[in-house]
């Protein structure tokens, strides 16, 4: 059975990650987001099949360069222990080390850009569409933003 890490940042992109739950019985599947009082349920809800990367954002602008190079640290730890042979994600800047290390391993990225975004790329999305196996909009406009970018429509 394939082995698919399923990681996004919390908030939106996460809501968004779940609706893919369809999907995970499919596969030998780990969800991994950001830990707040927001994301505990999922430890609840998926047991094992949920870890947690540190939670934070570009607005604590003098922390988030320190806890991003932790985070990319804990995301090599995560790889190597769980092995996946994809990972797919919705973004956003905590899964781009995540992108980045399943690309020097020459694993599978699945890059869906997120459904807020209708003309703009996002950061993350900028640094992942250069090497995503596949790379998803949600809206066909973006295929003039992203035009090697394939359109399923929306996820939710």
């Amino acid at each position: 059975m394939k082995k698919v890490m399923f990681i996004s940042s919390m908030g939106g992109h996460l809501n968004e990650l779940l609706m893919l739950d369809k999907l995970f019985n499919k596969y030998d599947y780990k969800i991994i987001t950001e830990k707040n009082k927001s994301t505990k349920y999922l430890k609840n809800k998926y047991k094992k099949k949920a870890s947690y990367l540190i939670y934070c954002t570009k607005k604590t602008f003098i922390l988030y360069p320190f806890v991003l190079i932790l985070n990319s640290f804990i995301s090599l730890f995560y790889f190597i222990m769980y092995r996946p042979d994809f990972v797919v994600t919705t973004g956003t800047h905590t899964a781009g080390p995540m992108c980045c290390i399943a690309h020097i391993f020459k694993k599978k990225v699945i890059y869906i850009e997120t459904f807020a975004n209708v003309n703009t790329k996002t950061a993350t999305g900028k640094l992942v569409y250069k090497f995503a196996d596949l790379f998803v909009v949600q809206w066909p406009q973006m295929l003039e933003v992203y035009p090697n970018a394939k359109c399923f429509g929306s996820i939710f």
